[in-house]
């Protein structure tokens, strides 16, 4: 056997063959990484346009509505568009001498559509893929809308079929948002070009958003594919959200211009109508590295930070639901500075020597931290677990279940016993830091329920994004208002608190979220963030900054909150309370309708001039106009008559207001008048006027009374 084998010669043989093979395997490898990577998108094409028994159609995403139809997100075609320099086969004489005739049309025609680059450049850059002899050559590197498509598409030989010509384009359902960033990481958005949500409503609500895909079935005839129908795709609904646009806009712009004041890292505004739950503003702005404000994370509900002084709130209802106090009770904070078993509580104010004794609604308004855990603590130190049962009661621990991802429930935790019963998860001090609002993890949107609750008279209010669902312009699903609690406390501690709120603003720490236009109740909070495992004392402290509240505050109808985290001192929860309340104003002013008489200036002569002539038939006329008239000034103001409703006559027939000869070379007195009439008045009479401020007129530089000069000029100082 050995003579007629000879092994060495065999292996030799083997080895050229395996080496082969292992060559030829490596070549496919290769071919098959080239055309799953490289010629996929030309591929995948080509797939598209083969005869298939079945292919899904894609249906059209539904639109996300404002709470008055305005368009939020919806979806758009976009296109990317290419050439196969191949088209026809590799001899295709005809092509090639058409592309040479019509190259330079071709780059004119897309220099005009896309003027950043111009024809030469857009020659070199087709004549590179022709070069190439490339299948699936980019005419243009992003994505374009279906106008400048279809512009694209009227060019010479990018006209003709893409088996003729070689121009070729895939297509995109491209989400849009009309309002750009507002209110995003609540809208949602989408991957790409992929119709798979990311986050947000659009992630919450996909599956009416998204519809049903269709089925066609492709069969040839007659040399043609002809599309058949089998199943119609289910294009999306749209759903109408509780978002209002212009007060989305309001706070937004708000909240990031005090954040560009103090620097701050992180940004939160909420605002809900109080009858509803509606959410009709939600913001959420965080510091990036270029130093700008955008929202990339939804902080309002999922942000578990501890709240701070806007707990108090909460602590204070049950120890008055409970009735271990009343708004008499009175408790000594000190000088500022008390120890609690073996730890310092310190209130604001402790370098100044403290509140000393305060009376239970004192501790909210001035935010007593020792006065409030000294009321805890002396009335559940012993049974903690009593008062974390009063917080549940009110609603602050409630699980809300919003239908936002990401969302996390309050974490307030109750304390448990072992068989001893020895409190295992729970320390004296505890419960003292947990009452201003320490050890306990609440999100901004779940202590704005908590407020919003008491402004609506008790009843709690499940936070609500949606409102309907629609298709074809018809309601098919109504998402109603929802009842969390019918009442948080009795009807007694409601109103004890609601004005210890409304002293909170009037009187307290949170008077710069007040107005005076309007009442507002509120809570400012002020809290140290822990840095994990760090705690609270490595390098620079973060605060957060909190005021929440409503308004009007003798009606409510709007809640609100504001959280601003940043680092360093000055920490004061009046940065806070300014945006409060500059949403507020905002808001109000929007809303507000008025009577057409109170757009009226307080001092505008609003009665017809009295020319001289018969007085007997000027006084018919002005009493047919229901204006009464009188010879002397004092008779009508003794009478009560408001101004606008008299016309004095002097006995010349002149018309005197207020008492003061209208004499067009005397300066007149024009303070409290509106900017409007004030400089018509004086302006009419030759003096030129400069405005200074807004609002009402405090003050004018040329003293009432005097006698006008010609070039004369007042200043007026305008005040609101």
């Amino acid at each position: 056997m050995s003579s007629m084998f000879d092994r060495r010669k065999i292996i030799k043989r083997y080895k050229v063959v395996a080496y082969a093979m292992l060559a030829v395997s490596m070549a496919i490898l290769v071919k098959i990484i080239y055309i799953a990577t490289v010629e996929r998108s030309y591929w995948m094409a080509v797939a598209s346009t083969l005869t298939k028994d079945s292919v899904d159609v894609k249906p059209v995403r539904g639109n996300i509505l404002s709470c008055d139809g305005r368009l939020m997100a919806s979806s758009l075609p976009e296109f990317r568009m290419f050439m196969d320099f191949k088209a026809g086969g590799e001899e295709n004489e005809t092509r090639d001498s058409l592309w040479e005739a019509k190259v330079d049309s071709i780059c004119m025609g897309l220099h005009e559509i896309f003027p950043e680059k111009t024809a030469a450049e857009f020659k070199t850059h087709l004549e590179e893929g022709r070069a190439k002899g490339s299948r699936h050559w980019p005419v243009w590197r992003r994505r374009v809308s279906y106008d400048v498509f279809s512009e694209v598409k009227k060019l010479p030989i990018f006209c003709l079929s893409s088996n003729k010509g070689g121009f070729h384009y895939e297509k995109f359902n491209a989400r849009q948002r009309p309002f750009g960033s507002l209110a995003k990481r609540t809208i949602g958005d989408l991957y790409g070009a992929k119709d798979t949500a990311q986050f947000g409503l659009e992630l919450s609500y996909d599956s009416i958003l998204r519809g049903k895909n269709g089925k066609i079935r492709r069969q040839r005839i007659r040399g043609e594919n002809l599309n058949i129908t089998q199943i119609d795709p289910v294009d999306g609904a749209d759903i109408v959200t509780t978002i209002d646009v212009n007060m989305q806009d309001l706070a937004e712009r708000s909240l990031v211009d005090e954040l560009k004041k103090v620097d701050g890292n992180v940004g939160v505004a909420v605002v809900m109508e109080v009858k509803t739950g509606d959410v009709k503003a939600i913001v959420n702005m965080t510091k990036c590295a270029d130093g700008e404000y955008y929202e990339i994370k939804n902080s309002a509900v999922s942000d578990l930070l501890e709240p701070g002084s806007v707990f108090k709130t909460a602590s204070l209802m049950v120890a008055l639901d409970d009735g271990v106090v009343d708004t008499t009770y009175k408790v000594d904070t000190g000088c500022g500075i008390w120890d609690m078993y073996g730890a310092k509580m310190r209130d604001h104010n402790w370098h100044r020597g403290g509140y000393q004794v305060l009376t239970l609604p004192q501790t909210l308004e001035y935010s007593s931290n020792i006065g409030v855990s000294r009321i805890i603590d002396k009335y559940y130190g012993k049974t903690p677990e009593k008062f974390v049962q009063g917080l549940d009661r009110v609603g602050i621990r409630e699980d809300l279940k919003l239908p936002i991802v990401g969302y996390a429930p309050p974490r307030i935790r109750m304390p448990k016993k072992n068989k001893r019963g020895q409190y295992v998860n729970w320390s004296k001090t505890a419960l003292p830091w947990m009452s201003i609002g320490y050890e306990t993890q609440v999100p901004p949107i779940s202590t704005l329920t908590f407020y919003n609750a008491i402004a609506n008279g008790g009843k709690m209010m499940r936070p609500r994004f949606v409102k309907a669902v629609m298709k074809d312009g018809q309601v098919i699903k109504e998402y109603q208002p929802e009842v969390i609690k019918q009442s948080i406390c009795k009807e007694k501690t409601l109103r004890e608190i609601t004005t210890i709120l409304e002293h909170v603003v009037s009187q307290g720490l949170g008077k710069k979220a007040g107005s005076q236009s309007f009442k507002v109740a509120g809570k400012t909070g002020t809290a140290q963030i822990s840095k994990g495992v760090s705690g609270y004392k490595s390098g620079t402290m973060n605060y957060l900054l909190s005021f929440v509240g409503f308004f009007p505050a003798d009606a409510p109808r709007y809640s609100c909150i504001v959280c601003i985290q940043k680092p360093g001192l000055p920490a004061s929860s009046g940065f806070s309370a300014l945006v409060f309340h500059n949403i507020a104003e905002g808001i109000m002013a929007q809303s507000l309708k008025l009577d057409v008489t109170d757009a009226r200036d307080s001092l505008s002569v609003l009665v017809p001039d009295v020319k001289g002539g018969d007085m007997n038939a000027a006084r018919q006329v002005l009493a047919g106009l229901g204006i009464n008239t009188y010879l002397d000034w004092n008779a009508a103001a003794s009478k009560g008559l408001p101004v606008w409703g008299t016309a004095r006559m002097n006995r010349s027939g002149v018309t005197l207001n207020k008492g003061r000869q209208l004499a067009n070379d005397i300066v007149p007195d024009v303070k409290g008048m509106g900017a409007r009439d004030a400089v018509y008045i004086l302006e009419s009479r030759g003096v030129k006027v400069r405005l200074h401020g807004r609002g009402k007129v405090t003050a004018q530089s040329l003293a009432p009374g005097c006698k006008i000069k010609k070039g004369d000029v007042c200043t007026l100082k305008l005040e609101i």
